[in-house]
């Protein structure tokens, strides 16, 4: 089938009520690029420890738990770090105030961007993985509640999701990152929605670029589709993306939306 392989053949399809999305990677590629931001940020702290390993070693570490944590909220990766700077004998600042340091540094790279998308001098369709608003459009017409949750910070989440024109589509809430991480994650809104809303296993549909989001999606009984987008290119399957989705449970995997209509009919046959 174009674009689509399935990994779990059996799995079930239609009667799905509810559709959960990840936002960086798998809507928005407003911060494409960010792990060029975060992993030389970490590598030049530990460097400066002076402990005498080599850069290279350094970078492998960093890039090793930046990729394992990927999809987690970023408080995870920068306690990581905090972890790691003591292991050397250093003494860490707070993963807030790392968390900080790697905001600010980010956002000197995505600010025009943003700028861009709501002075309407960047086109919205750049900054997406492909087919995004048709696949969304689609959901909705099929009567399906659709959630936002993002390991990303909640006031940026919903900034960039309005920048994209793309907050209208979810009614049934944007969720992000909290400074108490502890009172978010992706989990307690699955949990929620089954919650409040009598779901059964199968009902819900979760969409993600990260493990996180296709594992709790697997663990609540719903079914997961792995976006796993070359976020450069926007046209291949990103293999380590892919490997990743797989890995976690993916029931699904497509490289972007633009064979949105082959991506409804199969999931609603």
């Amino acid at each position: 089938m174009h674009d689509l392989e399935i990994i779990h053949p059996g799995h079930a399809r239609g009667g799905f009520r509810f559709a959960l999305f990840d936002f960086d990677g798998t809507l928005s590629l407003i911060r494409q690029g960010w792990q060029g931001i975060m992993i030389p940020m970490m590598v030049e702290i530990l460097l400066g420890l002076g402990t005498g390993e080599r850069e290279a070693e350094i970078e492998a570490c960093v890039r090793e738990f930046v990729e394992r944590l990927t999809g987690k909220q970023t408080i995870y990766q920068m306690a990581q770090l905090a972890e790691e700077v003591e292991k050397r004998g250093g003494k860490p600042l707070e993963a807030l105030a790392y968390k900080r340091l790697y905001h600010d540094r980010l956002w000197k790279r995505i600010e025009h961007r943003v700028t861009g998308l709501k002075n309407g001098s960047i086109d919205p369709t750049e900054m997406m993985v492909p087919g995004s608003v048709a696949l969304l459009q689609a959901l909705k017409a099929l009567g399906l509640s659709i959630f936002l949750a993002s390991g990303t910070d909640v006031a940026y989440v919903k900034d960039e999701c309005a920048a994209l024109g793309l907050t209208r589509y979810f009614d049934g809430g944007v969720y992000g990152a909290l400074d108490d991480h502890r009172s978010f994650s992706k989990k307690m809104i699955i949990e929620r929605i089954y919650r409040e809303h009598n779901l059964r296993g199968h009902e819900l549909l979760g969409f993600g670029d990260g493990y996180v989001e296709i594992e709790n999606t697997r663990e609540a009984g719903g079914i997961a589709v792995g976006v796993a987008t070359d976020e450069v290119g926007r046209t291949n399957v990103d293999p380590w993306k892919r490997n990743r989705l797989i890995q976690a449970g993916a029931d699904v995997i497509i490289p972007h939306y633009r064979s949105h209509e082959a991506i409804i009919a199969y999931l609603f046959p």
